[in-house]
């Protein structure tokens, strides 16, 4: 399997994206919000490690990802089917995604959030677990903590590309 992102590229993404995205499913079980300052953080990490470690046609042309994206996004949200948050942070991993993988990106995306559906809902009916974090929202609510599906499919494309990439 050979990926289109930058190999070298999605490492140095991975190491500093890595934090972000668990910083978000944390925040997304315990409060059902994903901060803005992690959407920041994600933009900023990519504007300056993507400037760098990128061809700077390809890094520029990876905002048009997060254009995209953000504009699904939004779409969705106004509908109820996605919370702004969500759309937000979303749009901010849309560059870290070259176009020539987004079919396997997607595929990736369907599979951790089915999984991470599961398990959360698994989880919450388990009392030992719930007792491991008592006061998170996400137990009781009926809208899933997507944050728990979207940090992790972006450690695992960066993962994946940093293995497989060109």
């Amino acid at each position: 399997m050979m990926m289109s992102q930058s190999a070298s590229a999605a490492l140095w993404l991975l190491v500093l994206a890595t934090p972000v995205a668990l910083w978000v499913v944390y925040s997304d079980l315990r409060s059902m919000r994903i901060p803005n300052l992690a959407v920041l953080a994600l933009l900023v990490i990519f504007a300056v490690v993507g400037l760098l470690t990128l061809p700077i046609s390809t890094w520029a042309w990876a905002w048009l990802h997060f254009a995209v994206v953000l504009l699904i996004g939004f779409l969705l949200s106004l509908t109820g089917g996605f919370g702004a948050g969500d759309a937000k942070f979303a749009a901010a991993m849309a560059p870290f995604v070259a176009l020539g993988d987004l079919r396997l990106f997607l595929v990736l995306l369907g599979a951790v959030i089915v999984s991470a559906f599961v398990a959360h809902r698994l989880a919450r009916r388990i009392t030992p677990l719930r007792r491991l974090a008592p006061h998170w929202e996400s137990w009781e609510r009926k809208e899933f903590p997507m944050g728990l599906a979207l940090g992790p499919t972006l450690i695992f494309y960066l993962a994946l590309a940093s293995i497989y990439g060109s």
